[in-house]
């Protein structure tokens, strides 16, 4: 048998079924990524193109296009939970890879703006619809792992979208890479589709009937969510001023060239992404199987280690031992990912996995990623007249300190969720 049937609507698939579904999964993830972050990869060459400024060019790529992501997510995610996540994944991947291909034809901001806002509106949906389509077919029992391949198409994307865009935009043109990564992204779309297997809605008149923002607003109001949620929320202070600052801190600090501050950064940090949601899924899912209920510990321990290790690496007086100490935490923002939208969907319940991934992203993408690095370019701005030495690093202490505080959260939140599940 290939199929393993609940009564509550969900079939665990088994054999083949899990591979194939798991493969057009990680795609759709890694096409996700590349077409998101194209934009940064050839912002000169479409500067140029459409005599745009950077504030225009800035505005594509920055807080409107996270603000439209992540707010837009939980209405999808709805629309996963109650319908079939697997026509939610398939119709957004189909939107934003039209849109992505539309971009390539821009021949204005407006033109080009607009097509940024469709890529954000599909790919809202692509996280959430993944997670539900993992919750109802792979067995609880590899749900880590499951999560941690679908989040593998980050740090892969990243690294195809940096190296593969470059290299196409260089060669044949920025329209040319939109485009040819827009016709990538609708036969991956469609790939899903005819892999992916139906997913009928689960069969639960609460889950069903429950108004649109009293699910969400019951959700927050669990304290183990809560914590849970501050948690992602304090470890995107953490997370966006490191990637937004880290290669201009060794270039500053340590005289790095550009080239070699990126391909130092860039290697270690596919690496750790990989390394980290690998392990991080199989580790959660054991963590599952103990039966304790502790399902935050782990991330929590790194998160420490990692504010401790940055905090060296901002002062250390050589470049290649701070790069190092800088590894701690590239790993600690991997590592997290199976085991918050693990245990955000042991939480939420069964026919709410979307919904709470979609809380978690909004938590972790809307607020650090628009406020952080801001935070700490005034730190550094200030530092810097005032003629204090290492300006930039006093500035990114926020990082360390930041992830200190999301560590002794995620203990608390990881104590809370094991109390509860021990008493269900």
């Amino acid at each position: 048998m290939s199929i393993v049937s609940e009564d509550d609507g969900r079939e665990y698939i088994q054999g083949w079924r899990v591979a194939a579904t798991l493969t057009a999964l990680f795609l759709v993830s890694l096409i996700c990524q590349i077409d998101r972050i194209l934009p940064f990869v050839m912002a000169e060459a479409i500067k140029a193109d459409l005599a745009l400024s950077d504030t225009g060019v800035g505005s594509l790529t920055g807080a409107a296009f996270a603000v439209c992501y992540t707010l837009l997510s939980l209405p999808l995610a709805r629309a996963s939970d109650r319908g079939s996540p697997r026509l939610v994944i398939a119709l957004c991947t189909l939107l934003w890879s039209t849109m992505t291909a539309l971009g390539g034809f821009a021949a204005s901001f407006l033109f080009l703006a607009f097509t940024r806002f469709g890529v954000a509106f599909g790919e809202a949906g692509a996280t959430p619809a993944g997670h539900a389509i993992i919750a109802r077919k792979i067995n609880p029992e590899h749900r880590g792992l499951a999560i941690a391949l679908f989040a593998l198409g980050l740090p892969l994307g990243t690294m195809v979208g940096f190296a593969g865009g470059g290299a196409v935009s260089d060669t044949l043109g920025w329209r040319a890479a939109l485009i040819g990564a827009g016709a990538a992204g609708a036969a991956i779309g469609l790939l899903a589709l005819a892999i992916i297997s139906p997913t009928p809605p689960i069969r639960s008149r609460a889950t069903r009937n429950e108004p649109f923002f009293r699910a969400s607003y019951r959700l927050l109001s669990s304290a183990n969510f809560r914590w849970l949620f501050i948690g992602a929320i304090i470890g995107s202070f953490a997370a966006a001023p490191f990637y937004a600052f880290a290669t201009p801190f060794l270039i500053r600090t340590h005289g790095y060239s550009a080239g070699e501050a990126g391909l130092a950064f860039g290697l270690l940090q596919g690496l750790m992404g990989i390394l980290g949601t690998l392990i991080g899924g199989r580790w959660f899912d054991r963590a599952v199987r103990s039966g304790s209920g502790k399902v935050l510990g782990p991330p929590a321990i790194l998160f420490l280690i990692a504010s401790t290790t940055t905090a060296a690496a901002l002062f250390a007086s050589i470049g290649w031992l701070s790069i190092l100490l800088l590894v701690p935490s590239m790993l600690s923002f991997a590592f997290l990912l199976p085991w918050g939208f693990g245990a955000a969907h042991l939480v939420a319940g069964k026919g709410k996995e979307a919904m709470a991934s979609s809380l978690v992203m909004i938590a972790s993408g809307l607020f650090g990623p628009a406020i952080g690095p801001l935070i700490v370019g005034l730190i550094s701005d200030a530092a810097t007249k005032a003629q204090m030495p290492n300006g930039l690093a006093i500035g990114m202490l926020t990082v360390p300190v930041a992830s200190a505080v999301t560590g002794i959260v995620l203990l608390i939140a990881n104590r809370q969720i094991a109390a509860s599940l021990r008493r269900s």
